[in-house]
Order: structure tokens, then C-alpha cells, then sequence
């Protein structure tokens, strides 16, 4: 009898048990970045927060139209590269996730954007900064970040007003993000009074820049921009050394990473590196970050490198939009996502423009002191 008991007890147990997971709300959450490839650290970097991101929301415990929700992160790897990126893209669709934070990269993030649009889920792009990007009137779309005309255009007048610059020599590695962020460094600087004493093409897997390094030298620039990533900047940097080409060189956000010295192998010297990193905070938004970054490295046991906060952000607008619609359809909360106004993260206060951008972003302009990186300012 007792035996039978507690059978019957078990059933009920596994009955309540189905009915209370029946009733939970499974949300899909994509992310796509490049794990493999030169700038692999950086696309695990993005998915970190990613799952950071996703691990408090089911702790927390969230609630959507009255079930709760359980998220579930779908990681895909992009490498970087634009047919792997929509390849991937369609891969989330055809999974059914119910939003995409990602690509990182411009020359992977536009290409998507599409898909998305036609399958009608809401992406958000933690760092890609190409302006067109939101610029082809697609309502799916969103960045957290200032894009490269803000970006590559302050970093430009920053050149000539607080470095002196007076002949630039400008290098892209010929990407969307490389080339865009280059242009608006030239027109920019020039803006100032800046001439522009040469213009070199790369591209993002080369290791071999002799025969521009020695082009560069020869036009005798006081400044060395350069639009790409760091896994190129920091054999560049390396080279520069080697052929005694002592200028300061700079760089968007691609760039801007903490262990850009290391990639460089030591040879930068103090104060010689100036970049930008789309984003940033002031006041008393400074402790909401830092607490993120200390948690980060407890958890991953190693330090943030760029945009993990803003794929972390990313991720709780999205859900917070979802919260706020009573839905995680994506016809439901997209609506509520665009007009997303004074949502409080750890990169800052975050609101959206009519393109999907983020109004008023802010960039942090970066040097390095002893192999650290250092900020220099917060600028809007």
C-alpha cells in the first residue's frame, strides 16, 4: 500500500511538474559573432556577455504576458566574414529565436540585416558602426553605439586640435568598417587644416606591411591612422617599430582593445597609440560599469575587451521590450523596442532614434601607459 502511496505521489509530483514547464515561456536569443578567426577574442568577448546577459534574466525569474520566461542563447560563429555571417543569420531564423544581438562587425552585420527584415526579428548590433547600417530604412535594426561619422570624424579633428597633427598618412584594410571609419577620419581631420600626406590599402588578414610602412615613412607623417581591427593594428605597430617610423598612431574602436599591447609584442610607446571606442560613461554611471567589468572577469577570469557591456545591454533592452509588450513575438514587442527611451544599462542611458540608433552616443578616446590602456576623456 505504501509502495502505491508513493507512485501515486510521484505521478503527481511529475504531472505538476509538466504543467508547471508547460506554462514557462521558452524565449530564443540569438547571438552571432566571430569565435574563430583573427579577432576571435573579441567575438567571445560579445558572447560572454551574451550569456552573461541570459544566465541573470533566468535567475531573475522574468515574467512576459503572465508566464515565466526562460531564456535560451543560440551562439553562432560568423568568423568575420560575410557569407558565414548570413549563413548563420539563417540559421537563427530558421530556428525560430525570438530576437538577434549581433554581428559585430559592419561587413557582417549588413549583409544580415536583411534576413532579419524578412523574417521580421528585431537585431540589435552591439558595435557595428558603419552609419549604413540603419541607413537603409530597415525597422528591424538597431545599434547601441555611435556609428563611424561621429567616430571616425572626432577622432579626425582630435588629430589636428589636441595632437598637432599637420600631415596624416591614412591606412584601411578595406572592410566596411575599415574603409567607412578611415573616410571619416580624413574628411574630419582635413576639416582642421590636416593634409593628407598618403592613403594606404591593407586588408584584414595581412601580417606583411613593409612595402606600406616604407610608402608612409617616405611622406614623413607626424600621424598614422589607421581603419581596421587590432589583430592587424598590432603587427603594424610591431613593424612600425622596426622600420623607425616614429609617429603616433590611431585608431576607431576596432582597435581600441585591452590587450592591443600585447598584440603589438611591447613596442608601444607611452602615449604613442590615441584611439576611440564607441561608447562611454560619466559621473555616476561609472560604477554600474565597473561593476560589470569586476564581475566579468570573476566569471570568465579574464578582462573585458570591448563591447561584452554592450551585448549585455543589448540583451536586457530586447527582454525589457518583451517585458513591456506582454509578448516575445517579434511583431508584438518590436513596436515597444523602437521606442525605447531612458532605459538605464551599464554603457549608459539608452534610447533610440527614428534609424535605430542610439541618440546621443558617446565615444571614450583611449591611449596606453605601460602596456595598459588609459582613458583620456568621454565625448558626445
Amino acid at each position: 500500500m505504501q509502495l502505491k502511496l508513493k507512485a501515486v505521489v510521484a505521478a503527481v509530483t511529475l504531472l505538476a511538474a509538466g504543467t508547471a514547464l508547460a506554462q514557462d515561456l521558452l524565449v530564443k536569443i540569438g547571438h552571432i559573432g566571430p569565435t574563430s578567426g583573427a579577432i576571435a577574442q573579441l567575438g567571445k568577448d560579445n558572447e560572454n556577455g551574451a550569456r552573461m546577459a541570459v544566465e541573470e534574466l533566468n535567475a531573475k525569474g522574468v515574467m512576459i504576458g503572465g508566464k515565466k520566461a526562460k531564456f535560451e542563447l543560440l551562439a553562432e560563429d560568423d568568423a568575420g566574414d560575410p557569407k558565414q555571417g548570413t549563413a548563420a543569420a539563417q540559421k537563427l531564423v530558421d530556428s525560430k529565436v525570438n530576437g538577434v544581438i549581433g554581428h559585430l562587425n559592419s561587413g557582417t552585420t549588413i549583409p544580415a540585416s536583411k534576413i532579419y527584415l524578412d523574417a521580421g526579428i528585431p537585431q540589435i548590433s552591439p558595435s557595428a558602426t558603419n552609419p549604413k547600417y540603419t541607413r537603409q530604412g530597415y525597422k528591424t535594426a538597431f545599434r547601441l553605439v555611435a556609428d563611424d561619422t561621429q567616430l571616425g570624424g572626432t577622432l579626425g579633428r582630435y588629430a589636428v586640435e589636441k595632437l598637432g597633427g599637420k600631415n596624416i598618412a591614412v591606412i584601411d584594410d578595406r572592410t566596411a568598417y575599415g574603409q567607412g571609419v578611415a573616410d571619416e577620419f580624413e574628411k574630419g581631420a582635413k576639416s582642421k587644416g590636416a593634409k593628407i600626406v598618403g592613403r594606404q590599402f591593407t586588408n584584414d588578414k595581412a601580417t606583411d606591411f613593409t612595402a606600406i610602412l616604407t610608402a608612409v615613412k617616405a611622406a614623413k607623417p607626424d600621424i598614422v591612422f589607421f581603419g581596421g581591427m587590432n589583430a592587424v593594428a598590432g603587427p603594424m605597430l610591431r613593424q612600425m617599430k622596426q622600420l623607425g617610423l616614429n609617429a603616433k598612431f590611431m585608431g576607431g574602436d576596432g582597435i581600441c582593445t585591452a590587450d592591443l599591447p600585447e598584440l603589438a609584442a611591447g613596442t608601444i610607446a607611452d602615449n604613442q597609440v590615441v584611439c576611440a571606442e564607441a561608447g562611454g560613461v560619466e559621473g555616476e554611471q561609472k560604477a554600474g560599469m565597473t561593476k560589470f567589468y569586476d564581475d566579468y572577469q570573476k566569471k570568465f577570469g579574464v578582462p573585458v575587451q570591448i563591447y561584452a557591456p554592450y551585448v549585455y545591454d543589448a540583451v536586457n533592452v530586447m527582454v525589457a521590450a518583451m517585458v513591456k509588450a506582454g509578448s516575445a513575438d517579434p511583431k508584438a514587442y518590436l513596436p515597444v523596442l523602437a521606442k525605447t527611451d531612458g532605459y538605464k544599462g551599464v554603457t549608459g542611458t539608452i534610447s533610440f532614434d527614428e534609424k535605430g540608433d542610439i541618440k546621443n552616443g558617446a565615444l571614450t578616446l583611449y591611449t596606453y601607459k605601460g602596456g595598459k590602456r588609459e582613458q583620456i576623456a568621454v565625448v558626445r
